[in-house]
């Protein structure tokens, strides 16, 4: 059962409101000026259109981002939970760059993109920690 009084720290409070307009932010990229970047990180495999998948997916960040910026409680626990797990989601899109050799964002070496890989786990305990979400999932055991 999820804590409706989960509260989190001043640091956990500044974390979350920077990564709430971070993803604020990248979704907007996704709509417009960082829009072709972002395709490079579609797998091909994807039933869609590469550019339909960047505009949803855009639209699905500033939605994130808003509700992480705005939820308060379980709900903000639950936040924390759904973007740890869009991030989760997202990840074989950074496969896809480094696999394909694509550069995008900066990312103009293999390297550079290897070493994007493993940003993708401190965003997803990111997310968890700064919600109060992963002190509430560490007390379930």
């Amino acid at each position: 059962m999820l804590h409706k009084t989960t509260r989190t720290t001043t640091l956990q409070n500044v974390a979350r409101g920077l990564m709430g307009t971070f993803m604020m932010v990248a979704g907007t990229g996704h709509l417009t000026f960082a829009r072709q970047d972002f395709q490079a990180q579609v797998p091909d495999f994807m039933p869609l259109d590469k550019d339909t998948v960047v505009l949803q997916s855009g639209v699905v960040e500033i939605g994130l981002g808003l509700a992480l910026l705005l939820l308060k409680g379980k709900n903000r626990v639950r936040m924390g939970m759904g973007l740890a797990a869009f991030y989760a989601a997202v990840f074989p899109g950074n496969i896809h760059q480094y696999t394909q050799h694509l550069s995008a964002f900066g990312l103009d070496t293999d390297a550079k993109r290897l070493g994007r890989l493993f940003f993708q786990p401190v965003l997803i305990a990111g997310a968890l920690w700064s919600t109060g979400a992963l002190k509430v999932l560490l007390k379930k055991k």
